[in-house]
């Protein structure tokens, strides 16, 4: 019903991504243009969108874009005007030929089928990859991000706006080329929300997909960006459209989006419309901040707007005096030489040109408009262009006072996207908090007694009263040294402990009091032997700083900070250090983990992202507000990243943990509530959801086992009968599931193993909880074994072990599997199958009938992934495997002689240079394929020697490459089907590469 004609379905034509003859067809029906002017521009048009796998796709998507928007300049004659040809109607959407196909075959250096194509015009500018519902819609998007590389179909996205991946269960995500998988969004319409009880995909489709705003989104919402291309989010479009609404109006007001969903592109799109649909439009953005005003410029010129940075308060003036130019940049700080002097009384005083009357029409973009000096700044730009419209922008809620005073001043709010709202949309991490108190950390009796009884087991009374002694004095000690000794090794302990910090993939930022505490805090975690931190501050250590500070009293504060400094710069410039640590801070974070700030990089869109923030400084407000902005960012390496984590040593949140609900405590108590609205949650609270949910999911996916729910139950719901091949297939995908939620528990309970009770579980439900994480884990360790699945789902492996020894490592009976790397059909040849069956998993060990299905299920696995790399001999392995299974299901055959038969297979498979059934010289497992297809010893031996000796590098899976080897067998075999058999065969040997 969205009016697309169908071409049907393309699957054995090949495509280009250009229908010339629909575009033909289309143009003339225009009536625009002449027969000669259709073709020239049409085989222009194709030329340009032509592009080699070398080419680079940002740079030709860019120039094939702006044809499309701006028309294609084609020369008739030497010496005659060039005339444009527009190869859509922008302004009609209903005038132009939308289609859509599917299974489209697009040829490349390998073939792929896209499975939605949509055409304007004949031009594909949208495709669309479609998932089963039980299949994630991130497959689809890896598919789009496959498709976009050289090796497949690269020169088909040459004109690509849309890049689409969808399933019934998860909706429709969106991109455009080059966009990372964790940038994919949902469409979601703020004019018209869809209804739970619809198909989401369908009707993200019929929302996102029509005419009207395919056209829009695509003529109004792309931006070139420094190397990547992107689209509108949801929330920039609707704001967008809310402005322009208001602009026929006239009528001024404020867009409040919250931090890290996209301002300035939101600034840039509206500039952009504003410019092309308002009579003499005339932008000009103010800014507090310089890397703003930076980026704002570049954006532009990203896409082809040259845009006037003003070079002072006069200076704007004067612009503003002439028609030109239409866009316009200006720093605040530009009207004084500081803040203090009051901006707004400057501009008021600045010698106006002697005529001076702004020229055009205006439209003011205030930045960050919160702030007190822009409003006042806002009055004096009133009276100095009283007919202007005023926009202005923020992310963070306004304050009580200011945002009356800005209501008053800009108008009421234009679109709002608030913090909750980013979340749910997963533009922003949902943030933790944690409130701190250092010195409980010392004294946790618990620990203390603990450690106390361990250290005077077998001692006698005088002893341990000695001890004790001893202990007393050490604990005053201890907690009289600084608590900046303790916050620093609370710190490290938690890079020790917590998992998004262990890892080396998190990182932290701690907000000092001041420089010299920033100082002190480098020196004690360098004393420590935590070496990969450093301090970002504004101080510069010059001799000037220290002058007339020797006392001979040892180094004063001043000395000290400036040796501290010295050392930590170790020759470089501050600018150079801070550019250095901050790139490495966000490019690999394991390198430098920790940055000691005091108030640079809390703000600013170029400050950092991190996973953890430490606050021992007062801090309120706007200031706290961006401040703890700074960990929600969803990060672009850590997938694991789930939540952004603030933790808090100045109780700055007074009693967060009873009124988390009620925001208005102390720090934010000048914010309206429902501004603020789900800002912060309670860690452990959070943390004890989420482990009870991950706990319902495992249960629920093993619901169906059945009663006494004992290992080999699990293992027959899981893997069915092993020695059916096809039972294994059929529920592979449970299996995934099965591990996928185990491996979600396990980091779960990890994120609050070690405070379970204040996380609010008794002492027996936390008993409990541990029972079954373990007990799960195990199953799933079982289940992979009893499978086979052992060595493909290392993925998940990495960060559990680590977890377990943590947390699990005192139970007993937990000998995991202790294979180590080693695949278990490796150890049964190697070491035999009485070596291998004692390395599964204690629970599988108990009986024998499981040993032998988990020993069998293993063989059978690889048996089945080394089928393609030769036929006949795999074929020959399953048959005597199928037989030997038979037989001791018969009750033909012992437990101990079946374990030597299987062993003999296990060494067959295993060993290539053992296998008994070939001429001495056939000793490679790819001759010996090749043996087995020909069955001549002396042409096998050819073969091969020809391949080694005169293959191309890397041909496999290389079009062109490959052929040389086809011919090169053809030269020996002279029948072509077996020339054919053995080229597939040689194709899959990795001894051949």
């Amino acid at each position: 019903g969205m009016g697309y004609r169908s071409i049907g379905n393309l699957q054995y034509e090949e495509n280009e991504n250009v229908r010339t003859g629909d575009l033909i067809d289309w143009l003339n029906s225009t009536g625009k243009y002449d027969a000669e002017l259709v073709t020239r521009a049409v085989s222009q048009f194709k030329r340009e969108a032509t592009m080699n796998a070398s080419d680079d796709l940002y740079q030709k998507n860019k120039e094939v874009y702006s044809a499309l928007r701006y028309g294609v300049n084609v020369k008739m004659g030497a010496g005659e005007h060039s005339q444009q040809v527009m190869l859509i109607d922008w302004d009609n959407a209903e005038h132009n030929d939308f289609a859509v196909a599917e299974e489209v075959t697009v040829v490349g250096e390998n073939t792929k089928r896209p499975d939605v194509v949509l055409y304007v015009n004949g031009i594909a500018l949208g495709v669309i990859e479609l998932k089963r519902a039980s299949v994630s819609v991130a497959e689809g998007i890896r598919q789009n991000l496959g498709n976009q590389k050289s090796r497949f179909i690269k020169p088909f996205f040459s004109a690509m706006q849309l890049v689409m991946a969808g399933n019934d269960s998860e909706g429709l995500k969106y991109g455009t080329i080059g966009t990372p998988e964790r940038f994919y969004l949902s469409w979601k319409d703020d004019l018209n929300p869809i209804d739970a009880r619809q198909n989401r995909m369908d009707e993200q489709i019929r929302r996102m997909l029509t005419k009207e705003r395919l056209l829009d989104i695509i003529r109004n919402f792309v931006v070139y960006d420094a190397g990547v291309k992107k689209l509108c989010r949801p929330n920039q479009y609707f704001g967008v459209k809310a402005a322009q609404a208001r602009c026929a109006d006239r009528d001024g007001g404020i867009i409040w989006h919250t931090q890290g969903s996209g301002k300035s592109l939101t600034m840039v799109w509206l500039a952009k419309w504003i410019k092309e649909n308002q009579q003499d439009a005339r932008v000009l953005i103010i800014t507090d901040r310089t890397e703003l005003d930076e980026q704002i410029k570049g954006v532009f010129t990203g896409v082809e707007e040259s845009i006037h940075r003003t070079r002072s308060g006069r200076d704007l003036l004067e612009v503003l005096n002439e028609t030109t130019p239409s866009l316009i940049c200006s720093l605040i700080h530009k009207f004084g030489s500081k803040e203090e002097e009051g901006t707004a009384e400057i501009l008021r005083t600045i010698d106006r040109p002697a005529d001076f009357s702004p020229k055009g029409n205006l439209f003011v973009f205030i930045d960050e408009c919160h702030r007190t000096q822009s409003g006042e700044l806002h009055q004096a730009m009133k009276e100095l262009l009283p007919d202007a419209m005023f926009i202005g922008f923020t992310g963070t809620p306004l304050l009580k006072k200011d945002k009356k005073k800005s209501i008053e001043v800009f108008g009421s709010y234009i679109h709002t996207y608030k913090f909750n709202e980013a979340v749910e949309d997963g533009v922003v991490l949902d943030l933790l908090y944690e409130a701190r108190d250092v010195e409980q950390k010392v004294k946790n009796q618990d620990r203390v007694d603990a450690w106390f009884d361990a250290k005077t087991a077998g001692m006698n009374d005088i002893q341990k009263a000695e001890l004790k002694k001893k202990w007393g004095t050490m604990k005053s000690v201890l907690s009289s040294r600084s608590r900046l000794n303790e916050i620093a090794f609370d710190i490290q302990t938690d890079f020790d402990l917590k998992p998004q910090l262990r890892d080396g993939k998190g990182n932290a930022m701690l907000v000092a009091t001041s420089i010299y505490e920033a100082c002190r805090y480098y020196e004690i975690f360098q004393g420590n032997g935590f070496k990969k931190c450093a301090i970002v501050t504004s101080f510069e250590p010059s001799v000037a700083s220290i002058r007339g500070e020797e006392t001979g009293h040892g180094e004063t504060m001043a000395q000290e900070q400036f040796s501290i400094y010295e050392a930590m710069l170790n020759g470089k410039t501050r600018e150079e250090f801070e550019i250095e640590a901050k790139k490495t801070f966000k490019k690999e974070p394991a390198k430098m983990k920790l940055l000691i700030v005091v108030d640079k990089l809390l703000t600013g869109f170029d400050a950092p992202s991190c996973t953890y923030l430490y606050i021992d400084k007062k801090m309120r407000d706007h200031g706290l507000f961006q401040a703890i902005c700074r960990v929600n960012r969803t990060d672009s390496n850590n997938d694991a990243k789930k939540y952004g984590y603030i933790v808090d040593y100045m109780g700055l949140f007074g009693s967060l943990n009873a009124s988390i609900h009620d925001y208005t405590s102390e720090s934010f108590d000048s914010y309206d509530e429902e501004d603020i609205d789900g800002l912060l949650k309670d860690r452990l609270k959070e943390a004890k959801e989420r482990l009870d949910d991950d706990l319902e999911k495992v249960e629920t996916l093993c619901m169906g086992v059945e009663a006494p729910r004992k290992i080999e139950q699990f293992i027959y719901y899981f893997c069915g009968d092993t020695a059916k091949p096809d039972d294994l297939k059929n529920r592979e995908n449970k299996r995934l599931q099965f591990y996928k939620t185990v491996v979600s528990l396990i980091r779960s309970f990890n994120n609050v193993a070690s405070e379970m009770e204040e996380a609010g579980y008794s002492k027996s439900e936390a008993e409990s909880v541990k029972r079954k994480v373990l007990e799960y884990t195990q199953h799933r360790d079982s289940i992979k074994h009893a499978s086979g699945d052992f060595l493909d789902l290392k993925s998940y492996e990495p960060d559990m072990r680590l977890l377990l020894d943590q947390y699990l490592a005192a139970d007993p009976s937990r000998i995991l599997s202790n294979l180590g790397e080693e695949s278990l059909l490796a150890i049964i040849a190697e070491k035999g199958a009485q070596e291998a069956s004692e390395r599964l998993p204690s629970p599988v060990r108990a009986k024998k009938e499981s040993v032998a299905e988990a020993l069998q299920a293993n063989v059978r696995s690889v048996i089945t992934s080394e089928m393609p790399l030769n036929p006949v001999f795999y074929d020959k392995m399953s048959k005597l495997l199928s037989d030997l299974i038979d037989r001791r299901r018969k009750h033909a055959l012992e437990y101990e002689a079946f374990l030597k038969e299987l062993e003999a297979i296990a060494v067959q498979i295993h060993n290539t240079s053992s296998r008994t059934d070939y001429p001495s010289t056939i000793n490679t497992q790819g001759k010996q394929a090749i043996y087995d297809c020909l069955e001549d010893e002396e042409l096998t031996v050819a073969v091969d020697e020809a391949i080694r000796s005169q293959k191309p590098d890397d041909w496999q899976g290389m079009m062109v490459k490959e052929r040389k080897v086809e011919y090169l067998i053809a030269d020996h075999v002279k029948d072509e089907a077996k020339a054919k058999e053995v080229f597939e065969l040689v194709k899959n040997q990795p001894e051949y590469r």
